[in-house]
């Protein structure tokens, strides 16, 4: 197979996402690597680039930063912590490595799958000067050739992967928590493209094993005060089928989010059928005149005319007066879960965890990078990432395609 080229790309500071520069500055802070290992790793341009990102949206003095986080090569405490850790892990797995060969010695494994096992052994004790190649082949009754073989097919395998790194990194640059599933997804058009086979699970092992696996964070916070006097809306949605096309039905749901200047709170409308997110607004509290401008803005953006429903919990918001007027007046009707329920509006909060856990989990240092950094991440979510519930599509995708079947 040729060899596949990779072309450098000139970047410059708008090709950043302000998700991936604060995803970058964590990393730095938290010691995972220094400025300059973090530029290289990323593949990000210019001399001082990640050092300016630090001086911007960081918590530590980067004004003058010392001497061991400028060279590239000397550890820092937390580094050789992890380090330390990482080399404990390995022996342990290398035990466990070992038990496994002998099973498949023992015949519980296919001989293609022990061949494989045993050449790299017996090459990795080559490398490591424990046993001498000829001997191990002796010993084990195979050839060396056929070691070296698998060797030059393993280096083979490697350099064709390589291009991987760099698809991923792409994608993580716009979505820093996307899931393998969906990565997978959009990187095999590509991997077709260029006549690179690799299956699902293979793609998993090359994103184990280049430690580029997330991990999910879940957080709780309730936002939504139900008993209250104000007029309560049945549940419409509670036994009637899914929605069977766009804007029949719409969620809405209130979050928060943090900044370094506080709490604030994120109103969102989300279409139940696409998974597009209509209407959006930040505000420093919630009142309902900050909330009701998440709904004027998914009223706005309407595409269709058919009779619409309007879901929400039965916080004070949604059942004020002003509130209940807007949906008047856009001819929608109300509906409400039975108490606080969250399953019965468990699409919004979904949609909350996605925003929450895949993009906004970094904390800005203004409401105005915040602002910023919720644009960008509704766009994102709407047009870029593949959504499992709609066959790998985006949610802009299955809105619009409605509209041309219509």
């Amino acid at each position: 197979m040729d060899k596949v080229e990779t072309v450098k790309v000139k970047r410059t500071q708008r090709d950043y996402t302000l998700g991936f520069k604060l995803a970058v500055v964590d990393r730095v802070e938290k010691g995972d690597m220094t400025y300059k290992q973090a530029q290289q790793h990323y593949g990000i341009q210019g001399r001082s680039t990640v050092l300016v990102w630090l001086r911007k949206y960081g918590t530590l003095d980067w004004t003058r930063p010392p001497e061991s986080l400028k060279m590239p090569n000397k550890e820092t405490p937390a580094q050789t912590i992890k380090r330390l850790e990482r080399e404990l892990a390995d022996e342990k797995a290398r035990t466990l490595i070992l038990g496994k060969i002998v099973e498949a010695l023992d015949g519980k494994h296919g001989a293609s799958n022990q061949k494989k096992v045993t050449y790299g052994i017996l090459w990795q004790l080559k490398q490591d000067r424990q046993v001498s190649l000829a001997q191990g082949c002796r010993l084990l009754e195979v050839s060396p050739q056929a070691v070296y073989q698998h060797r030059i097919r393993q280096r083979e395998r490697s350099q064709t992967l390589a291009i991987l790194k760099d698809w991923i990194q792409e994608y993580r640059m716009l979505m820093p928590r996307i899931g393998g599933r969906k990565l997978y997804w959009l990187i095999k058009p590509k991997l077709i493209a260029q006549g690179i086979k690799i299956g699902r699970d293979g793609f998993f092992d090359y994103l184990r094993a280049h430690r580029l696996l997330v991990k999910p964070r879940r957080s709780y916070t309730k936002t939504t005060f139900s008993k209250h006097w104000m007029r309560k809306h049945p549940n419409l949605t509670k036994d009637a089928p899914a929605p069977v096309k766009p804007e029949q039905t719409m969620v809405a749901d209130i979050t928060y989010v943090t900044s370094k200047q506080g709490t604030h709170y994120l109103s969102l409308v989300t279409d139940a059928y696409s998974r597009q997110i209509m209407g959006y607004h930040l505000s420093d509290s919630m009142p309902v005149t900050e909330v009701v401008k998440a709904l004027n803005m998914a009223v706005e953006r309407r595409h269709y005319r058919h009779e619409t429903i309007h879901h929400s919990d039965r916080g004070l918001q949604y059942c004020a007066s002003e509130y209940q007027e807007a949906l008047k007046r856009s001819g929608i009707r109300p509906s409400m879960t039975d108490g606080y329920d969250c399953y019965q509006n468990a699409l919004a909060e979904r949609v909350n965890g996605i925003l929450k856990g895949e993009f906004l989990f970094y904390e800005c240092n203004t409401m105005s990078e915040l602002k910023q950094l919720v644009d960008e991440s509704v766009y994102i979510y709407n047009h870029l990432r593949p959504h499992s519930s709609l066959n790998m599509r985006t949610p802009f995708e299955v809105h619009q395609d409605y509209s041309c079947s219509a």
